[in-house]
């Protein structure tokens, strides 16, 4: 009975959010009630979706203060210099044109929005495509690579749906990915350089007439009001201690978040009307993100407090041939390629991941190990038409979605097949586990 349920759950929550019937959001709240109800769970209902909110509260905490963070400083303008020298560098040469392009996405997808990421990317890049005669679809291809490895950061979604379906610490997923997720990049640049060779020698090195673009005023920041260039190198102090304390684990993420960004604040905008405003300005990204992860809290709560993912997961083993079984977190990593395609995040995050994770469990496969294997997958899963802001990409950039999906999803697959790689090598994820009975 609890397996029909728990099977049942989850299949009504991906399709309601997959026929866009429902949000996410109303979903992961309404659904698993509902069925909790039907099993006669409910006088136990309240504190089994309490218990989830509450083990979820770290990961909610650190997502708004990270997202606050990044948000004050692309406001304040530190990335600034770096797009300006990128801009700089590239000139009439496609082979730094293209590399490029990959750099400045690496730097602007750092906030972790994939929209404003592709605003930003096409409209410095764009032009310089079109008067050297570049193909558009190189520039889009390589800003969807950057942002699907970029993704992978807690602030980004899928790293802190995977720590809160599993209920596991972000920084414990994304710290020790950082090493293969470096390979992700590694290979974004070589794809870059080998593109950009390929443009140089079908178009030469051009030199553009005098009167190209003065990049000294471009910004990354969408608030003139609110750009800070005197406080640049404080503000670049402040983010290289954060990112160093974040790997050290000097302090739990939340708390190294809301310290930094409370820093921030003070010593860029220590008006209180103008603290408000950038809080305000960046209200509506953070409520979408910390509203699903406390609505998260709710099925996952229900899902492990009724017994249905220990059901589930038992019903797996059965069916998953004993040669199979030791090798799930490398299996999670692969079907999280296609998975992540077809499906959305938070269906394969909070519907299919937990059952993986409780079958893995029975060959000592960790939860933070399937947690960093289910992120491998995120450059293919920024291709999928499920994706809103990929649409954004391809009319901005001026090509059609499918031609951007047959030149971009062979690279998005092989760079995903290098962070894997990479992480095992690492063993940041086991290759197998063993029977734990």
């Amino acid at each position: 009975m609890l397996t029909f349920l728990g099977f049942a759950m989850v299949i009504t929550f991906m399709c309601l959010i997959m026929t866009k019937r429902l949000s996410a959001l109303i979903a992961l709240i309404i659904i698993p009630i509902l069925f909790a109800l039907f099993g006669g769970f409910g006088p136990k209902i309240g504190p089994m979706m309490l218990e989830g909110i509450t083990k979820l509260a770290p990961t909610g905490v650190m997502l708004m203060f990270a997202i606050l963070y990044f948000a004050l400083m692309i406001d304040s303008g530190l990335f600034d210099p770096a797009v300006r020298k990128i801009l700089k560098l590239v000139k009439g040469d496609p082979l730094k044109v293209s590399v490029g392009t990959a750099v400045l996405a690496l730097v602007v997808s750092l906030d972790g929005d994939g929209a404003t990421t592709y605003m930003i990317c096409v409209a410095a890049m764009l032009p310089l495509y079109s008067r050297l005669g570049m193909s558009p679809r190189i520039m889009a291809g390589l800003i969807i690579l950057a942002g699907g490895v970029m993704n992978m950061t807690p602030w980004g979604g899928p790293t802190a749906r995977a720590a809160s379906a599993l209920h596991v610490d972000p920084s414990a997923i994304f710290v020790p990915m950082i090493p293969a997720m470096l390979a992700g990049v590694l290979a974004i640049l070589a794809i870059a350089y080998g593109y950009g060779k390929k443009e140089r020698a079908r178009l030469g090195e051009l030199h553009l007439p005098g009167d190209e673009p003065d990049h000294s005023e471009i910004s990354v920041s969408q608030f003139p009001e609110a750009r800070r260039p005197k406080l640049l190198w404080f503000n670049g102090a402040l983010t290289l201690g954060l990112m160093g304390a974040l790997i050290a684990g000097l302090l739990p993420l939340p708390v190294l978040f809301m310290i930094a960004f409370s820093i921030a604040m003070i010593v860029n905008y220590p008006c209180l009307q103008m603290q408000k405003e950038r809080i305000a300005a960046h209200s509506g990204s953070v409520l979408a993100v910390v509203g699903l992860i406390f609505a998260a809290g709710i099925f996952t709560g229900i899902l492990s407090g009724t017994g249905m993912v220990d059901a589930m997961s038992k019903s797996l083993l059965t069916v998953i041939p004993d040669a199979m079984g030791p090798y799930l977190a490398v299996i999670t990593a692969l079907v999280s390629m296609p998975f992540t395609f077809f499906m959305s995040n938070d269906a394969f995050y909070y519907g299919v991941l937990p059952v993986l994770a409780e079958a893995a469990s029975h060959y000592g496969i960790s939860a933070v190990d399937m947690a960093r294997a289910s992120i491998v997958g995120q450059p293919v899963h920024l291709l999928s038409p499920l994706v809103p802001s990929t649409y954004l990409l391809v009319a901005l950039a001026g090509i059609e979605f499918g031609d951007h999906q047959r030149f971009t999803l062979k690279w998005a697959v092989l760079v995903c097949l290098c962070i894997m790689l990479a992480a095992l090598l690492l063993g940041t994820f086991p290759l197998f586990g063993s029977l734990t009975g």
